[in-house]
C-alpha cells in the first residue's frame, strides 16, 4: 500500500513538472511544452501580414497615426516574436499629423500593410488616408527603409511578385480591384486597373494575395452579416475568381465588447462635455463577436501551411491569432481535419524546425536610463522634438507642456498599447517644473479617455483626475509635487481603476470603476499616455518622469493546467458537475447537493506531454474516452487508456478550460439545457462561452 502511494505521488509529480511552463512576467504565446496558445499578443496588433523568407518570418500591421509606425517583427517558429524596429520614425503629411491648428489624424494614417520579399529587398505597402499607397523598401529588415509614395486611392491592398516578373497589386472593398505596378515601382502601369471580382461576392476587404501551384488565390475579410474569412482562387490574375468561406464563427470564446455609439471617423473628435455614449452589443445576445478575420496564409520549409489573422478583443482593440491550415479540394482552410474554419486556442507550434524558447516581444517598462526610449513607445501623433528630451535630466523623461485644449490635442503624449487580460501600469512624476495652467500625469488614451495627473497653483500643486464619459473631476491636495500614479486594467470585463501614492507603498483610490470601451474613431485600443500640456493654450513648463512599470498579474501560466492534481469539473453553462455513472458513460450531475450524494466526481489530470492531457474518473471507472467519430462521437469511460483518451487542453484563463479530442478534433461538450451525455463533436465554444464547451477546474478536497 505505501508502495503504490509513493508511485502515485512521484506520477503526480511528474505530471506536474511535464506540464509546468517557464515562469514569465510578460504575456508570451509559448507555453514551454511545445505549445503555444492564442493569441500571439494580449495587446493590440491590428491588420497583420507575415511572410517567410528562408527560416525567417517577418510580419508587420497597422500603427494609424502613431509614430515611429509599421513595427517590422522577426520569428523562427512563427509563435515567438521580436521587435526589430519601424518602417518609419514619422510622417510629415500635414498639420494633423502634427495635432496643429486643432487639427488631427485620428482613424486615419497608416493602416493594412503588405509586406513582401524579392530579389534581395524587403518591401512594405500601405495606404495613408487621403495621399494613397506608399512603398517602404529595405535590405535589411531592421532598417533602414527608403520611402517613396505612389499616391492614387489604393488601399487595403496585398501586392504579389509574380513568376514573370509582373508587379500586381489587388485592393479596394466589396468589389475587388486589381492594378499592375511599374517593374521598378515607380508608380502604376496606365489603364490596367480594373474589377476582378465585382461587388455582393462576399470577398469583403483586406486583402491578401497569393500564388500557390501555378493559382492565384485572394484571401480577404467579410463582415456581411459577421466577420469571417473568405478565399478567391482562379487560374489567371484578372480571373474569373470563384469563392469559399475558409473561417467562421472562431471567436475563441470572446464576446464583442462596450462599444461607443456616437462617435466613429466621420464625426467631429468629441470635447470636454460632448456626450460618449456606451453601449454593450454582448447584451442579451450570446452571439455578439467579431470571428476572426483579415488576414492570410504562409508555408513552412517542411511544407506546412499556417494561417494568421486578427480578431477583435475588447477594449484592447485588434490582435493577432494563429491557426493550422487544413487544405482540402484545394482550400486552405483555417483549422483541423473534421473541423475546417474553427481554429484551435491552444496547438502544437509550427513544425519550422527551429527550437525557440518562450521569448518575449517587448520591453514594456522602461526606467528612461537608456540613451534612447524603449522601442515599444510610439508618439501620438508627429512629436516636436525640442519639446521632450531624455537628457535634460538624466534618468527622467522629461515633457514640455505646450498648449492644448484638452488631452486627445495634447502634443507629445508619449504612449503604449494597454496589455491584457488584465495590466497593472505605474509611474513617478516630479511636478516640479510645471508652471501656472500646467497638468501633466498618466492616461489612458482612447475615447472615452481618463487621466490621473498634478495640476501647479502658484506654489502649490493638486492632484486632478479626470473621466471624459461622465466630465467629472476630481481634486485632491498633494503635500509636495512627487507622486506616483497608477492605472489598473481588467481588459476582459472592461474596467480601470486609478490610484495614487506620495512614498510608492500605500495606494489611494480615486475616479472610482471607470468604463473601457473600443471605438471606430481612432481604430485603436486603449493606450496607456504619459502627458503635459498647458490648458491655457500657452508654453509652460516641464514634467519629469523618471519610472514607468507595468506589471501583468496573468502573464504566469505555469499553473493553468492542474497536472497531477485531482481537480472536480463543472461545466460554465449550467455549473453541473461531470461524474462517472454506473453504466460508464460521462453524464452531468444535477448541481446540487442530492445529484452528487454518494458519487465520486473527481478526476485526476495526467499529462501526456505537449499540452496534452488524459482524465481518469478517481471511482476507478477508468479513463475520459473518445469511442468513435459517428454522429454523437461518444464519450465514455474505459478501463484502460487508449488513443481516444488523449485531449489537448485549451486554457481559457482564469480556471477555464477546454479539452479537443484528438479523436475527432472537436470538443468535449454537451447542450446544457438537456439530460443527453457528453459527445466529442463540438465545433468550439460560443462567445459567451455558455454552450455546453466550457469548463472549469477546481482542485478536489
Amino acid at each position: 500500500m505505501l508502495l503504490a502511494l509513493a508511485l502515485a505521488s512521484a506520477a503526480c509529480a511528474q505530471d506536474r513538472a511535464a506540464a509546468a511552463p517557464p515562469a514569465v512576467d510578460t504575456w508570451t504565446p509559448d507555453n514551454g511544452n511545445g505549445t503555444f496558445t492564442n493569441p500571439l499578443f494580449q495587446d493590440e496588433f491590428s491588420d497583420p501580414d507575415l511572410i517567410r523568407v528562408g527560416d525567417d518570418y517577418y510580419m508587420t500591421g497597422t500603427t494609424m497615426h502613431a509614430m515611429p509606425g509599421l513595427p517590422v517583427l522577426h520569428s523562427r517558429d512563427l509563435v515567438n516574436w521580436r521587435l526589430l524596429g519601424y518602417a518609419f520614425d514619422r510622417i510629415e503629411m500635414g498639420a494633423e499629423y502634427r495635432l496643429e491648428d486643432g487639427r488631427e489624424a485620428y482613424g486615419a494614417g497608416i493602416w493594412a500593410p503588405s509586406i513582401r520579399y524579392r530579389d534581395g529587398t524587403f518591401y512594405i505597402f500601405s495606404n495613408i488616408n487621403g495621399y494613397g499607397m506608399q512603398v517602404f523598401s529595405a535590405k535589411d529588415p531592421a532598417g533602414p527603409w527608403q520611402h517613396r509614395s505612389l499616391g492614387g486611392t489604393i488601399y487595403d491592398l496585398s501586392v504579389l511578385f509574380d513568376d514573370d516578373g509582373r508587379i500586381y497589386a489587388v485592393h479596394g472593398y466589396d468589389e475587388v480591384r486589381l492594378i499592375e505596378l511599374q517593374p521598378d515601382l515607380s508608380g502604376y502601369v496606365e489603364g490596367s486597373d480594373r474589377v476582378i471580382i465585382p461587388a455582393g461576392n462576399a470577398m469583403g476587404e483586406g486583402h491578401h494575395f497569393y500564388k500557390i501551384d501555378g493559382k492565384y488565390y485572394i484571401i480577404s475579410a467579410n463582415y456581411a452579416p459577421v466577420g469571417r474569412m473568405q478565399a478567391a482562387r482562379a487560374d489567371s490574375p484578372y480571373g474569373p475568381y470563384e469563392t469559399v468561406v475558409i473561417s467562421a464563427r472562431e471567436t475563441m470564446g470572446t464576446q464583442r465588447g462596450w462599444r461607443v455609439a456616437n462617435i466613429d471617423r466621420k464625426t467631429p473628435l468629441p470635447k470636454p462635455g460632448d456626450p460618449i455614449e456606451l453601449s454593450d452589443p454582448g447584451s442579451g445576445n450570446a452571439f455578439a463577436a467579431v470571428p476572426l478575420h483579415q488576414g492570410g496564409i504562409v508555408q513552412l520549409p517542411n511544407g506546412d501551411w499556417w494561417g494568421f489573422s486578427m480578431m477583435d478583443v475588447k477594449s484592447m482593440g485588434r490582435t493577432t491569432f494563429l491557426s493550422p491550415v487544413t487544405w482540402a479540394d484545394g482550400w486552405p482552410y483555417f483549422g483541423l481535419p473534421g473541423n475546417p474554419g474553427r481554429s484551435p486556442r491552444t496547438w502544437v507550434k509550427p513544425a519550422t524546425g527551429i527550437d525557440q524558447p518562450p521569448t518575449p516581444t517587448y520591453q514594456r517598462s522602461d526606467d528612461f536610463a537608456g540613451p534612447g526610449l524603449q522601442p515599444i513607445w510610439q508618439w501620438n501623433h508627429v512629436p516636436v522634438d525640442a519639446k521632450w528630451s531624455l537628457a535634460e535630466r538624466p534618468g527622467v523623461l522629461r515633457l514640455h507642456a505646450m498648449g492644448a485644449p484638452h488631452f486627445l490635442l495634447a502634443r507629445n503624449s508619449l504612449t503604449q498599447r494597454a496589455i491584457g487580460p488584465e495590466s497593472i501600469a505605474t509611474t513617478v512624476l516630479d511636478a516640479q517644473g510645471l508652471a501656472s495652467g500646467d497638468v501633466a500625469g498618466l492616461g489612458l488614451l482612447n475615447i472615452p479617455y481618463y487621466w490621473l495627473g498634478v495640476v501647479r497653483e502658484g506654489q502649490r500643486w493638486r492632484l486632478r483626475f479626470y473621466d471624459q464619459v461622465a466630465n467629472r473631476t476630481v481634486e485632491e491636495p498633494l503635500p509636495g509635487p512627487r507622486v506616483h500614479l497608477r492605472v489598473a486594467g481588467d481588459y476582459d470585463t472592461e474596467v480601470a481603476r486609478f490610484s495614487y501614492s506620495a512614498d510608492g507603498r500605500t495606494f489611494h483610490p480615486i475616479g472610482g470603476e471607470l468604463r473601457l470601451a473600443y471605438q471606430l474613431k481612432t481604430f485603436q485600443g486603449v493606450r496607456y499616455a504619459l502627458f503635459a500640456f498647458n490648458e491655457t493654450g500657452r508654453q509652460g513648463g516641464h514634467a519629469d518622469f523618471d519610472e514607468f512599470h507595468v506589471d501583468e498579474p496573468m502573464a504566469d501560466r505555469t499553473n493553468n493546467i492542474p497536472a497531477g492534481r485531482v481537480v472536480t469539473v463543472r461545466n460554465l453553462a449550467n455549473g453541473t458537475l461531470l461524474w462517472a455513472n454506473p453504466h460508464g458513460m460521462l453524464h452531468f450531475a444535477q448541481n446540487d447537493p442530492k445529484a452528487t450524494a454518494g458519487r465520486d466526481v473527481r478526476f485526476r489530470i495526467h499529462d501526456r506531454g505537449l499540452g496534452r492531457v488524459a482524465l481518469e474518473a478517481m471511482d476507478g471507472s477508468g479513463f475520459l474516452t473518445v469511442l468513435g467519430q459517428g454522429l454523437s462521437a461518444d464519450v465514455r469511460l474505459t478501463k484502460t487508456e487508449g488513443d481516444g483518451a488523449l485531449f489537448q487542453w485549451q486554457d481559457m484563463l482564469r480556471g477555464q478550460f477546454m479539452l479537443l479530442s484528438l479523436k475527432t478534433n472537436r470538443y468535449l461538450g454537451v447542450d446544457p439545457e438537456t439530460e443527453e451525455p457528453y459527445s466529442a463533436d463540438w465545433p468550439g465554444a460560443a462567445p459567451d462561452r455558455r454552450n455546453g464547451t466550457v469548463f472549469v477546474w477546481e482542485i478536489a478536497p
